[in-house]
């Protein structure tokens, strides 16, 4: 049974890097879920604050994954309506678009929602360009972190390497 949670442990993580880069999987807490399943074994001495910490970790970078294309619209001189439209660009995106939405949509609600504030289509791409930047920061964000849980796994995992097999 062990070896079964251990295998399943091993996919959540690298199904969890791949999530990095598609909206309808949360990359950090999949990978977590990976991390969670090997301390579940018999094997592994459960360690609490290790789970609650990357847990935290997890969420945290799960939530700043939504806020930083915003910051990247006001970081660049966008106004109230560009982060709006970021934010509904990033919804309608997802549901029609899937996976590939999560690029184009902030950066059109962006856009559109600059130029609803009486802005000029040149003034509204450099607030739009902050969220395409911020989309690509958070998954590059969120790619690091679930590689870094991988990491932490082969860590846990070799030093119980024995007991395994």
């Amino acid at each position: 049974m062990d070896l079964l949670i251990l295998i399943l442990g091993f996919l959540f993580c690298l199904i969890g890097i791949i999530g990095s880069f598609l909206p309808i999987i949360p990359g950090p807490v999949t990978s977590w879920l990976g991390i969670l399943l090997l301390n579940l074994t018999s094997v592994v001495e459960f360690n609490l604050n290790f789970i609650l910490i990357t847990l935290t970790v997890a969420v945290s970078v799960g939530i700043l994954d939504y806020l930083i294309p915003i910051l990247g619209v006001k970081k660049l001189g966008g106004t109230r309506s560009g982060q709006i439209g970021t934010t509904i660009g990033l919804i309608l995106a997802i549901l029609i678009l899937g996976p590939i939405g999560i690029i184009i949509g902030p950066f059109l609600g962006a856009l559109l929602g600059e130029m609803t504030n009486n802005k000029s289509f040149n003034e509204s791409l450099k607030p739009a360009f902050g969220s395409f930047i911020g989309v690509i920061a958070g998954s590059v964000i969120k790619f690091l972190i679930s590689l870094s849980f991988l990491f932490f796994y082969f860590d846990i995992f070799w030093g119980y390497r024995e007991s395994f097999f």
